[in-house]
């Protein structure tokens, strides 16, 4: 029997189109990606308040495409949660790690997307622990969250997944990609999301690739925001795990340390997201400068701008020198579940 659970459950497409889904996957996994570095588009001039937070998810990675999809999540300032199954990270390490890389959520969808209600309890186990060590070998993240492959579950399956660590999430919303919608069917069923809800969408798909900006668009538009999946309840909440705010984020106030060297770094931060926000920092008394920003773990700063910088062997102090942009530059930082701790400048030296 079929354990009770909330939301609809994709439909087992026929063996078919099944099969030849999965030798599409291995086809294009068999190509190494070029790269697995993204590019950071330029920040939004603004960002609605997140009134409330939505789960975003990706099935069935990684693929060939992991990384176009990953570049359309970083354009359009996205963290989503990537279900992935464990034989196609085994087969493309570089395609999950780079998931990590673009703050993404990685997570457990199996070894190979087989009905697990017809297997029995050891091999259930089997089929889990091996995805969580092929997924944690290649991004370094044990995963916390569990998507049985067409949402088919029952007791025996829950248990073992809760005896690992693992909690189940199926869907509130289908995105109905895996079963040919349009872009703008994809942007309709999504635009039924509200707050704490989970839709259903897939890596390796073009239509869905098209329909994140538009999803992203309506979003904003109802104050809703990408958030992580909790593991404690499989709601979405916002990335740090706290509930959404009342109000928006501050955006800081200056910090302004003592002058060292004949100039003085005073930093700002003009735009709080969800999951990340910008610093700039203004750099008085000087045109030749270097200044040194430490960062607060586990936040770390994903791109910057404006200057040359370098890192210490910890990853956390960052040296910026002037590289004849002017005299204010800017970074942007991911806060990877520290939503209140913002850099600190130590020091500010001219020449």
């Amino acid at each position: 029997m079929f354990a009770s659970i909330s939301g609809p459950r994709r439909p087992s497409p026929p063996r078919a189109a099944r099969h030849a889904r999965r030798l599409a996957v291995l086809a294009t996994a068999a190509a190494a990606l070029a790269a697995t570095g993204l590019a950071v588009a330029a920040t939004p001039s603004s960002a609605a308040a997140c009134n409330g937070y939505v789960g975003l998810t990706f099935d069935d990675g990684p693929t060939g495409s992991t990384n176009a999809l990953l570049s359309v999540l970083r354009a359009n300032n996205v963290r989503a949660t990537m279900f992935n199954v464990g034989q196609n990270v085994q087969g493309n390490p570089s395609a999950a790690r780079a998931q990590v890389d673009a703050g993404m959520w990685v997570a457990n969808h199996s070894w190979n997307h087989a009905h697990m209600t017809s297997m029995n309890q050891s091999q259930m186990q089997s089929d889990l622990s091996q995805t969580n060590s092929a997924i944690q070998s290649a991004t370094g993240v044990r995963p916390q969250l569990f998507r049985p492959p067409y949402g088919e579950t029952n007791s025996t399956l829950q248990s073992v997944a809760a005896s690992l660590g693992l909690r189940q999430v199926i869907w509130d919303v289908d995105s109905q990609d895996w079963n040919g919608a349009s872009v703008s069917q994809i942007v309709s069923n999504a635009g039924r999301l509200q707050d704490g809800q989970v839709i259903l969408m897939h890596d390796g798909i073009q239509n869905t690739r098209d329909a994140i900006p538009q999803i992203m668009a309506n979003l904003n538009s109802r104050g809703l925001c990408p958030g992580m999946i909790s593991p404690s309840t499989g709601r979405a909440v916002a990335p740090d795990g706290t509930p959404p705010p009342t109000t928006a984020p501050p955006t800081g106030s200056p910090t302004t340390p003592p002058p060292g060297g004949g100039c003085t770094a005073t930093a700002t931060f003009p735009n709080v997201w969800g999951d990340r926000y910008n610093t700039s920092v203004t750099v008085q008394g000087a045109s030749n400068w270097t200044v040194v920003v430490a960062v607060t773990a586990p936040q770390r700063v994903s791109t910057t701008w404006n200057g040359t910088a370098s890192w210490d062997s910890t990853g956390y102090v960052m040296t910026m020198r002037s590289n004849g942009s002017g005299n204010t530059f800017g970074f942007t930082t991911m806060m990877n579940g520290n939503s209140s701790a913002r850099p600190q400048i130590r020091s500010c030296t001219a020449g």
